[in-house]
């Protein structure tokens, strides 16, 4: 949504800049600005410019529409792509992950405003950013166990240092969570409240030349509000106690132990979701732990999408979520127990091609 009256120019994603404030929106509101080839090129671009500018002392990334600031990557492109062995869906993936490393050690205050539908690609754009600002419309997720693959774009990296057990929850539900949850996780900072939004802007479009990230963290903290209370604060223990264990079926068996709502629900939404990206997630999220940086978890989430695009649950949950929307996906393995520790562990494989150096 735009904040500011600030003309921008391009296509897919809007650039320029007021003040000393460069100003990225991604626009492509009829299908929630999921992420394209074109798209992430075109950020890389803007982010070169704004950091080699002196006179642009920090960077506002906001999505256009009223729906979300981002869904996500372009799903459909993957799956026409993977299905053919066309080269596009890998050279999208190593370059979104590029990009994600890149914000994470972006020198410049980075801004986003993550205003409503925020998913898979868009998280990769906000989660990594120094300054992230969830609002009342706030709904964040990392569904991808639900379509046969994995939370990519460093989730694997965010969900495995967030507090507890909350990042292992995220990652093998999928269930989105509003504001106050995506703060508890540490997948926001601060909650402002959306009638703030436009003179938050506008503030930070005033920001000095010489603005550091001190300056830009205390001027958010002039519009933020305590954020509403979610689903964690009363559930964080259960959270906690069930998702500690190092395999899917311990988690499950604890949910079922606990006999409440909350974890019934857990528990029936994990196994609607396909086997082998649930084993292959809590695995990710476990090497995640100790991991290094950020760029350590990249480079393993590329080396895993190369089995991915070779696996048949990531086009059958496509096919079921986004071409043929039965919602109905038939999963190859179809349990867990046929799940076994080799088809995991050809996930764990290094990559040929290392996404970085």
């Amino acid at each position: 949504m735009r904040y500011l009256t600030t003309e921008l120019t391009g296509e897919e994603v809007l650039t320029g800049r007021t003040g000393a404030l460069g100003l990225i929106a991604l626009n492509r509101p009829r299908i929630i600005n999921s992420l394209s080839l074109v798209m992430i090129r075109q950020i890389e671009t803007a982010l070169d410019g704004f950091e080699a500018d002196p006179t642009i002392a920090a960077v506002l990334v906001t999505g256009e529409g009223e729906r979300g600031f981002c869904a996500g990557g372009d799903i459909r492109m993957l799956y026409e792509s993977g299905r053919t062995g066309d080269p596009e869906a890998a050279t999208f993936l190593r370059e979104e992950y590029r990009l994600n490393g890149r914000i994470g050690r972006y020198p410049k205050p980075y801004v986003v405003i993550v205003e409503g539908i925020t998913m898979g690609g868009g998280v990769g754009l906000s989660g990594h950013a120094s300054h992230r600002i969830a609002t009342n419309t706030t709904k964040l997720a990392m569904p991808e166990t639900g379509i046969g693959f994995f939370p990519d774009v460093g989730a694997t990296w965010l969900l495995s240092q967030a507090p507890g057990e909350l990042g292992t929850y995220m990652g093998l539900t999928g269930e989105p969570i509003g504001p106050g949850d995506a703060i508890a996780a540490d997948f926001a900072d601060s909650f402002v409240p959306s009638a703030n939004l436009t003179a938050l802007a506008e503030r930070l479009a005033a920001l000095p030349v010489g603005a550091d990230a001190k300056a830009v963290s205390d001027l958010i903290a002039t519009f933020a509000t305590a954020a509403p209370e979610g689903q964690f604060a009363t559930n964080r223990a259960l959270i906690d106690r069930c998702f500690a264990f190092d395999t899917v079926e311990q988690i499950l068996a604890a949910l079922d132990a606990e006999k409440s709502d909350f974890a019934a629900k857990a528990k029936a939404t994990m196994l609607t979701k396909s086997p082998t990206s649930l084993k292959v997630t809590l695995a990710l999220l476990r090497a995640g732990r100790t991991s290094p940086d950020l760029e350590a978890c990249l480079a393993r989430e590329f080396s895993a999408t190369a089995q991915t695009l070779k696996t048949p649950d990531f086009y059958e949950g496509i096919r079921a979520a986004i071409i043929d929307k039965d919602r109905n996906p038939k999963w190859s393995p179809a349990t867990l127990d046929e799940v076994g520790p080799d088809i995991v562990e050809a996930f764990l494989k290094p990559h040929p091609q290392p996404l970085f150096g």
